[in-house]
């Protein structure tokens, strides 16, 4: 496969969603673990209307026509995305949380799924297989790091950790796959317009039900994004270039690929890892990563 504009526009995206991890882990002592997960809404939405802007001021066309099947695809898409993150916050109030969060690296695998029944878009068999063998590079890291032996994985499978990682990984698959979709059934313009448009209303949508719940549940926590703007607006546009690339990226190609290959952002954290923090490394942890990089490269050759 030669070099489509989607690989580099999907690495750049996950180079972007780590740092936001790092910049996002930093807030967790100053903002709850809800008020530290807004950011990447409430102050990525103004960044999203620049990029917008830019976009139309530099490439000179319309804004494309809003159809019923983008808004809603936008809607379902922007809330599967909230709710992902609940269930995976929600796993956390469960002592076996390692065995949901390694359930919901099934993201991809259930991204393909969506994909086939909400767009009619089928993987190759270089790609099918690329996805599996990455899975299983993802689930022995998290093996190796969180101290798991690999039977718990199967012992656990119905406990609700379990059961709530599933459901975070359905959730965020069908968020990549209604986006897509959204892109798709915007009536003009270019990818880059379309990104642009479907990135700023589902930002707007999200940021509208995360400022509810917030006031309804944790208002402190408004005043609170605001009083560490530093931090929170520096999430909020690392948030946004990670989500454009993202939006970009799919809708360039299908969602099964753009996630699959967004497991780049692993190596990117275990670079991290070892050159920033001086971690150590095991054998389990070093097989896993040489399976999610021989499972990108399946997938780029399928």
């Amino acid at each position: 496969m030669s070099m489509e504009l989607w690989i580099p526009i999907t690495i750049a995206a996950a180079f972007a969603q780590n740092l936001r991890t790092m910049l996002q882990k930093h807030l967790t002592g100053r903002l709850s673990t809800l008020g530290a997960t807004s950011t990447r809404f409430v102050l990525g939405l103004p960044f999203a209307a620049l990029f917008l802007w830019l976009v139309i001021a530099i490439g000179g066309q319309p804004i494309p026509r809003p159809t019923g099947l983008f808004g809603l695809y936008g809607a379902v898409g922007g809330l599967a995305q909230i709710l992902a993150t609940f269930c995976l916050l929600s796993a956390l109030r469960y002592r076996n949380f390692a065995v949901g969060n390694t359930y919901s690296k099934t993201e991809t695998v259930q991204t393909a799924l969506f994909s086939a029944v909400i767009l009619g878009e089928t993987l190759t068999g270089w790609a099918a297989a690329g996805i599996a063998v990455s899975l299983a590079g993802v689930v022995a890291i998290s093996v190796a790091k969180l101290r798991l032996h690999p039977s718990a994985l199967l012992t656990a499978l119905t406990e609700k950790a379990a059961l709530l990682g599933l459901a975070s990984g359905a959730l965020f698959g069908a968020s990549a796959v209604c986006y897509r979709a959204a892109t798709l059934a915007l009536d003009s313009g270019d990818p880059l317009i379309r990104a642009a448009v479907t990135l700023f209303a589902v930002l707007a949508f999200q940021t509208l039900a995360i400022l509810l719940y917030l006031g309804w549940r944790e208002p402190g926590q408004i005043r609170a994004l605001f009083r560490h703007w530093r931090w929170t607006v520096l999430v909020g546009l690392v948030g946004m270039l990670g989500s454009a690339g993202w939006f970009l990226a799919m809708a360039l190609q299908q969602a099964a690929y753009v996630r699959a290959l967004g497991q780049v952002e692993l190596l990117f954290t275990f670079a991290a890892s070892m050159l920033i923090f001086r971690e150590r490394t095991n054998r389990v942890e070093l097989l896993g990563i040489t399976l999610v990089v021989a499972g990108i490269l399946f997938l780029l050759l399928g």
